[in-house]
Formats: C-alpha cells, sequence, structure tokens
C-alpha cells in the first residue's frame, strides 16, 4: 500500500539540509535589483543598445542631409517646389540640422534606460519618419532607408525597452 500525504511536511531539526539553511542568509545579501517588478533582461536588451546606436546614426544622417540642402541644393532629385512641404532647401536644411541634433541626443539618452527617454527617443523616431516622408521626392532611396530604420527604432523601444530599467537598476545595486 502506498502512503497518503494528508498535510504539510513538518521540517526536521537535525535532518534538515545544508542548503537550505544557506539560503536564507544569501536571499537577504542578495541586493534589491532582484526583487524589482521589471522584467528580467534577456538577450533582447541589445535591441535597446541597437536603438540608441541607430538613433545616433540617424541624427548624423539628418545633419549630413542638412547641410547638403544648405550649400549644394542641386544634389538632390527634385527642385523646391517638387518637396512634399513647399519650403527652399536652405530652410530644409535648417530643419534637418538641427532636427538632427535632437535625434543625436535622444539616441545617446536611450541607454540611460529611463521611461523619460524611452519616450522622447520613441517620439522622436516617430517625426524622424514623418520628415523623412516629406523629403521622399527629393532623395527617394536615402529618405526609404532611413524610415525603415526609424520604424526599427520604435520597435526596439517600444517591445523592449522596459529591460533596459531592470538592467540600469542592477548596475546601481552593484555599485
Amino acid at each position: 500500500m502506498s502512503e497518503t500525504n494528508l498535510g504539510p511536511k513538518v521540517p526536521q531539526q537535525a535532518g534538515a539540509p545544508a542548503s537550505s539553511q544557506a539560503s536564507a542568509p544569501q536571499r537577504a545579501s542578495q541586493p534589491a535589483a532582484y526583487e524589482s517588478a521589471g522584467p528580467e533582461p534577456t538577450k533582447w536588451v541589445g535591441w535597446i543598445a541597437f536603438a540608441s546606436i541607430m538613433m545616433v546614426m540617424l541624427g548624423t544622417f539628418h545633419m549630413i542631409q542638412g547641410l547638403v540642402a544648405l550649400f549644394r541644393d542641386q544634389y538632390y532629385l527634385v527642385g523646391k517646389s517638387g518637396l512634399v512641404v513647399s519650403v527652399n532647401y536652405t530652410t530644409w536644411g535648417w530643419v534637418e540640422l538641427i532636427f538632427g541634433a535632437i535625434v543625436l541626443g535622444a539616441g545617446a539618452s536611450l541607454v540611460s534606460g529611463r521611461m523619460w527617454a524611452r519616450i522622447a527617443a520613441t517620439l522622436v523616431a516617430l517625426v524622424s519618419a514623418v520628415v523623412n516622408l516629406g523629403f521622399l521626392s527629393a532623395y527617394p532611396i536615402w529618405a526609404a532607408i532611413m524610415i525603415a530604420l526609424d520604424v526599427m527604432v520604435i520597435w526596439a523601444i517600444t517591445v523592449h525597452g522596459a529591460e533596459m530599467k531592470t538592467l540600469r537598476d542592477e548596475r546601481k545595486a552593484y555599485g
């Protein structure tokens, strides 16, 4: 006949394994980061680093587009009347130059893992895609590539952004 367990087992004083006794002090000495409510960082946290690097690169590209529009506007496929937005290339160049610096800053702040940086980076990437949509007729392949990269950045931030906060908290807990 088999025995039936009708209640919880009562721990025995002398026969308890040493590993269970040692686990209580270990839990007490672990940093509070393990008790955070955020998701555990996975290998996908690399997507946030990717998004940050891409935003720095996209910001640089915006600044290059701005400089080209300022100094050599005949480089583009259409004249100022062919743009989706009715502005001359000098104005467009200044917009691209200033916006490129904003994108670059948002990408650099994304590594911090803070919520405001993720929100700002997502909004800036969204505006970047819209700005490139306005530039699509002047330089279609370049603008399409930048829009695709903006979409990838938005995906990486929104899907895996919370993991960066957990990683930041762990770094803070260990010094």
